[in-house]
């Protein structure tokens, strides 16, 4: 169907009413009772400012926030449907005329499922595999695209750093990993009409929780990894690993297969959660693993073991050189080729796909302006990835002795246990910690260094010689550079690359990259640091 084209409510939920009856949707829910007038709707948007005649507002409710006290401003702006989880008595409103109120059980899930019938499921025309995790998503979507290219595959990405479509890259909105039901459905149904056949989908938790990706019958389940992440969302440990799990209850119902990290604590609950279908990846005992590993400042290198294969004459393995350097990258490209095995892809384009991954924006990406010493960014924003961030720094520089110098933050309106255990885990593995703002958001940022300082003390911690804060973080990115020296790695953590930092609600333009080039430029010129047009570059 063409995107652009009006529907009507009542055709929409006759072809979600189809698309449930057919396999492998037959699992799926029946679409919520409906006996109002028909409608025809020009779009959705869940933002009342957005409304315009023909959209169907939608009241989410979120775990901070709630649609419905908007739902009065979005009837002023002509919405024609109002989709909603509470009465309008309860909220003590009168609809006019005209707009059509019509109360689910669950505004999430039924957006989900009318996007998919907008877009007419694209999901049943293409082979999607789902990648989750805390970390590492990104990374083994990008390894497992390039895979599944190199077999042959016509494959679409949907990441967090972009869009692949064909020929065509785009970058997604800012700090979003899984977009909203109505852009992951429109994407899909690009890819079909560009005649793609395979999608990969980075699925985060927030995204599964609220069932963003719920209409789509994923061929496969990914997961890296599931440590300490959005507790602030989810509560705790265990309905942080729920919101992961609901991707294997939905490969699981789909026949679709697993691919387990053997090696993580995730793995028993995964693994009697998902269908029959499913493989494991490891260091150990595993189906898909590697061997004979050895790490190096600008390359890794391990044989990489696929069941039942044997690879060179005398030898069970696939010999591997790539410049992802640390461990938590081997069990990427494990991840990516376990995936790309089950998908039937052979042991030659895992390599060429593997061959073909260059540095993943942002994740320890290499920045040099001349310098004697080693300057690294890295997306890692949670304990675990900041602990394998930095040993696979101390990697890079064992053989010369050097010293990790860790820039870093954490992030305000956000999981707040992270703030100890991040600063922590660098008071005990970095040489030195310099901690900084990472999107305060509307928290006091100095709140939230005095916390992450508190961290590094229970850690013997010196402020002053071993950590010191400095708010403003193109000025702390300064100094960790003031303090290298030659045989040093400075790594900048937490940005990656992303392309935005929020004070307060405004989102101001930040790349860590480049804020890391221009501190380098201004150190090596022996000029001060310059002001990137942070609200901090003014504190001290």
């Amino acid at each position: 169907m063409n995107s652009d084209t009006n529907r009507s409510l009542k055709q929409l939920l006759a072809q979600w009413q189809t698309a449930v009856s057919i396999s492998p949707y037959t699992h799926l829910p029946q679409p919520p009772a409906y006996a109002g007038p028909d409608v025809t709707l020009t779009g959705f948007t869940e933002k009342s400012g957005e409304v315009t005649p023909g959209l169907c507002f939608v009241a989410r409710v979120r775990t901070a926030s709630d649609g419905h006290p908007y739902i009065e401003q979005a009837i002023e702006r002509g919405a024609s449907l109002i989709l909603a989880q509470r009465s309008p008595a309860e909220l003590g409103l009168t609809v006019p005329e005209g707009v059509v109120y019509w109360q689910v059980a669950d505004t999430a899930v039924t957006l989900a499922y009318l996007s998919a019938a907008w877009y007419d499921f694209p999901g049943r025309e293409l082979a999607c595999i789902g990648v989750t995790g805390t970390d590492g998503k990104t990374t083994t979507s990008r390894l497992l695209f390039e895979m599944l290219r190199a077999g042959g595959l016509r494959v679409g990405l949907l990441s967090t750093i972009k869009a692949v479509i064909g020929d065509s890259e785009e970058p997604l909105e800012l700090h979003v990993t899984t977009p909203e039901a109505p852009v992951v459905q429109r994407y899909l149904r690009r890819m079909v009409q560009a005649g793609l056949t395979h999608c990969v989908l980075e699925t985060t938790s927030i995204g599964l929780a609220q069932h963003r990706v719920d209409a789509i019958p994923f061929q496969m389940g990914v997961v890296t990894n599931i440590t300490h992440e959005h507790l602030d969302y989810h509560g705790d440990y265990e309905g942080y690993l729920a919101a992961k799990a609901r991707l294997f209850d939905i490969t699981a119902q789909s026949e679709g297969t697993a691919v387990l990290n053997r090696d993580d604590s995730s793995y028993e609950k995964l693994a009697t959660l998902a269908g029959p279908k499913q493989i494991s990846y490891g260091l150990h005992q595993a189906d898909v693993t590697a061997s004979e590993r050895q790490y190096a400042a600008d390359l890794t290198r391990f044989v990489l073991h696929l069941p039942g294969k044997v690879h060179l004459p005398g030898k069970d393995g696939l010999p591997i050189a790539t410049p992802l350097v640390g461990e938590f990258n081997v069990y990427n490209i494990l991840a990516a080729a376990a995936a790309a095995h089950c998908l039937g892809v052979d042991e030659t384009a895992v390599q060429q796909g593997i061959a073909a991954t260059d540095l993943i924006s942002g994740r320890m990406e290499r920045i040099d302006e001349g310098q004697d010493f080693l300057v690294v960014v890295d997306f890692a924003h949670t304990p675990r990835a900041l602990e394998v961030a930095i040993d696979a720094a101390k990697r890079m520089v064992a053989s010369r002795n050097g010293r990790v110098i860790i820039v870093f933050g954490s992030a305000g309106k956000r999981d707040v246990a992270k703030r100890h255990l991040m600063s922590e885990i660098s008071a005990r593995d970095a040489d030195i910690s310099i901690l900084t703002a990472e999107d305060p958001r509307t928290e006091d940022l100095n709140d939230i260094l005095a916390m992450m300082a508190q961290g590094c003390v229970r850690q013997d911690g010196v402020e002053g010689e071993t950590f010191w804060r400095v708010p403003d973080r193109g000025r702390a990115i300064y100094h960790a550079l003031t303090l290298a020296q030659p045989n040093d790695l400075v790594l900048i953590c937490g940005k990656g690359h992303e392309q935005s930092m929020c004070f307060g609600t405004v989102e101001h333009p930040w790349d860590d990259r480049d804020a890391t080039r221009a501190a380098l430029q201004a150190f090596l010129a022996d000029q001060p640091m310059v002001d990137l047009g942070l609200p901090t570059f003014g504190e001290r």
